[in-house]
C-alpha cells in the first residue's frame, strides 16, 4: 500500500517512523517532509495547505492513503475535498475540524452538551470584553479564538494584563486572523493531562496518557510554545480517571459532533486540567499532538496502519489497539529566542551519533538540508525521545542525547518529565 502522510514537523516525523515500521506499505510519502523523515520516505515538495497539489500528486501516484499531521489543512477542508474525490483521507472534516479551529465553537459544544470545562465567554469588540474582565477574579485565560500554533494563550495574572492581552489580540492582531474574536476562560489549578483518542465517528478508542510542558522556561515559567517535551504514560492517567474522561467527555464530544451533522472521524484531543480528581477540557484539537506524539507513537505496540485504516473503513471496533509496557520521555531542542524571533539556517552537530541507539529516537520538528548538511529550519528543531523500562531511564537516555547535539542557539527545558519521577509507571 501507498501512504502519504502531510506535514513537515516532529509531528509527522513520528507518524511516518511508525508507518515504516508496516510490512503492509509498499511506498512511503511525505509532503513536504524535513531532512529527517527524508530517510524513511519519499519527499514530495508540495506545502501542507496546498491541497490541489496534493490531491494531484495523490491522484497521480495513486497513493491509497493519506495521513494528515497539522491542523491547518484540516481547517482549510482537505479531508472534504478528497472525500469527495473518492481519495481515502485520514482526518476530519472543516466541519468537524472547527472543534480546534475555533475556540469559541469549542467552547459552546461543551457548555451544550455538559462537557465539563472552565466558564468563559467570546468577544469579537473590546469595549464589551474589557467590561466582562473587570469583573472577574484573577488569574484569567486569555485566548486567540482561531488556529495560533499553540501560542495564542495567555494567563495573565492581573486585570490590567488580560485588558491588555485582550487589547492586543483584538485591536493590535497580535496573533492576526487567529485573534480576530477572544475566548476570556476562567483560570483552572490543576495538573494538565493530555488523553488522544482514535475515532471513527462511533467507537472511541482513547490511547495512553501523556503530559506536556506547554512553557518555554523551567518550572513551567516564560511565556507559552507549542510544547517543550512529554512523556508517557502520564502517572495521571489512572484507569477510573480514564474511563471518567471516556464517559463524560470523550464519547459526549464525538457523539455532539454527530448530531450537529459533522461526524467526527480521526483523532480527538482532550487537553484536560485535573482539578481534584475532575477532568475539565481546556482545548479540543482535531489531530495528533505535538509533542505528545513523540511519545505516544513509540510505546504502540500495533501496526498504526492497521488503525488507521480501520477508522477510514468504520470499523474502529473490530481492531484491538495494544501497548508496550515502556515509559517514554521526550526533551524538544529549540531556537535560541523561541517562541519569539529565531534564526534559522543554523548547522546541526552531533546527529549521526544520536541516532544509532534503539532506546532514542531523534525525531526532526523544523531541519532542512543545505548542501549536504541538517541545518535549523523552526523555533521547534527537534525532539530527543527516550524510551526504557520506567522514567528515570528514559529520561536520561533523552537528556544524554540531547546534551550530545548542538546548534547555535539551541535550548532545551531540564525539567521534563520530573513529575514523573515521584510516579513512576
Amino acid at each position: 500500500m501507498k501512504v502519504l502522510v502531510i506535514g513537515s514537523g516532529g509531528r509527522e516525523h513520528a507518524l511516518v517512523w511508525k508507518l515504516a515500521q508496516s510490512a503492509r506499505i509498499t511506498g512511503l510519502y511525505c509532503a513536504p517532509g524535513n531532512a529527517g523523515i527524508e530517510s524513511l520516505a519519499h519527499c514530495v515538495p508540495i506545502q501542507a495547505d496546498d491541497i490541489p497539489g496534493l490531491k494531484e500528486f495523490v491522484r497521480k501516484e495513486g497513493i491509497e492513503l493519506t495521513v494528515v499531521g497539522p491542523e491547518m489543512p484540516l481547517s482549510l477542508g482537505i479531508a472534504d475535498e478528497f472525500r469527495k474525490a473518492k481519495l481515502r483521507i485520514f482526518g476530519p472534516t472543516r466541519g468537524a475540524s472547527q472543534v480546534e479551529a475555533s475556540k469559541s465553537f469549542a467552547k459552546d459544544l461543551m457548555v451544550r452538551y455538559k462537557i465539563p470545562t472552565a466558564a468563559a465567554r467570546s468577544f469579537d469588540r473590546l469595549a464589551p470584553a474589557l467590561a466582562y474582565i473587570e469583573r472577574q477574579p484573577t488569574p484569567l485565560v486569555v485566548k486567540a479564538d482561531g488556529l495560533a500554533q499553540g501560542k495564542g494563550v495567555i494567563v495573565a495574572q492581573t486585570v490590567d494584563e488580560a485588558c491588555q492581552t485582550a487589547a492586543d489580540m483584538l485591536e493590535k492582531q497580535a496573533f492576526g486572523e487567529a485573534g480576530r474574536r477572544v475566548v476570556i476562560e476562567e483560570f483552572l489549578e490543576g495538573e494538565e493531562l493530555t488523553l488522544m483518542a482514535f475515532t471513527d465517528g462511533k467507537t472511541v478508542m482513547p490511547m495512553v496518557g501523556a503530559q506536556d510542558h506547554k512553557r518555554a522556561g523551567d518550572d513551567d515559567t516564560g511565556p507559552n510554545t507549542g510544547g517543550m517535551g512529554a512523556y508517557a504514560p502520564a502517572p495521571a492517567a489512572t484507569p477510573a480517571l480514564r474511563q471518567r474522561v471516556i464517559q463524560q467527555i470523550l464519547r459526549p464530544a464525538v457523539e455532539a459532533m454527530s448530531r450537529l451533522g459533522s461526524p467526527f472521524y480521526g483523532v480527538l484531543y482532550a487537553g484536560l486540567m485535573i482539578v481534584r480528581g475532575q477532568p475539565f477540557v481546556l482545548e479540543f484539537n482535531a489531530r495528533f499532538g505535538d509533542p505528545e506524539t513523540q511519545v505516544v507513537l513509540p510505546l504502540l505496540k500495533t501496526d498504526l496502519l492497521d488503525v488507521l485504516e480501520a477508522v477510514t473503513e468504520h470499523r474502529l471496533d473490530q481492531v484491538d489497539i495494544e501497548w508496550h509496557d515502556q515509559a517514554a520521555v521526550c526533551v524538544v531542542l529549540a531556537s535560541g529566542g523561541y517562541p519569539g524571533p529565531f534564526a534559522t539556517g543554523l548547522p546541526i552537530r552531533g546527529l549521526p551519533a544520536a541516532s544509532d541507539s534503539a532506546d532514542v529516537v531523534v525525531f526532526h520538528a523544523g531541519t532542512r538540508r543545505r548542501d549536504g548538511d541538517i541545518v535549523t529550519a523552526g523555533g521547534r528543531v527537534l525532539g530527543v525521545t527516550g524510551l526504557g523500562r520506567g522514567f528515570a531511564a528514559a529520561r536520561d537516555r533523552a537528556y544524554q542525547t540531547a546534551k550530545a547535539i548542538s546548534f547555535e542557539g539551541c535550548h532545551f527545558r531540564s525539567d521534563i518529565a520530573v513529575r514523573a519521577l515521584r510516579s513512576p509507571p
